[in-house]
């Protein structure tokens, strides 16, 4: 009896250790605030004109609990209603402006992102650092105050 005592309460103390992982960001994490992009798979953004950016928004269907609209700008500007679920965020239907920008870095970050977004990109919020990433691209925003 003492031994099952004993094995139960070394149970109960390690399952107090053990970290469940990462909890999800869920939308009105993300909601009404802007991220302003700083680098790209860990190169910093240095952008001529404006900052590349994004924001996300309540989506105003409220049976659509995990959906969320998501717009900002890189080259272009962009606007999308976007799907967040088991921690990945993803936009179908991304409209975007085509316009040709001086800055080369600019024009690749649309095709990044448009890319990300419509495949699927893992959203990781840590205070105000916001990383979208997929298995071979990872873009990291800092919250705009």
């Amino acid at each position: 009896m003492k031994k099952l005592v004993a094995v139960s309460l070394f149970s109960l103390i390690v399952a107090g250790c053990v970290n469940p992982g990462k909890a999800s960001v869920q939308p009105d994490q993300l909601q009404n605030h802007r991220f302003v992009l700083e680098n790209v798979n860990g190169k910093a953004v240095k952008a001529a004109s404006a900052q590349p950016e994004i924001s996300f928004s309540a989506e105003h269907d409220l049976s659509l609990i995990k959906n969320i609209a998501v717009s900002g700008v890189m080259c272009n500007r962009f606007t999308g209603q976007g799907k967040l679920s088991e921690g990945e965020l993803k936009v179908k239907n991304l409209a975007m402006t085509r316009r040709l920008c001086t800055e080369p870095q600019l024009n690749e970050l649309d095709q990044t992102l448009s890319d990300m977004l419509s495949k699927g990109a893992q959203v990781d919020l840590t205070e105000d650092q916001l990383t979208l990433a997929t298995a071979d691209k990872s873009l990291v925003f800092k919250r705009a105050k």
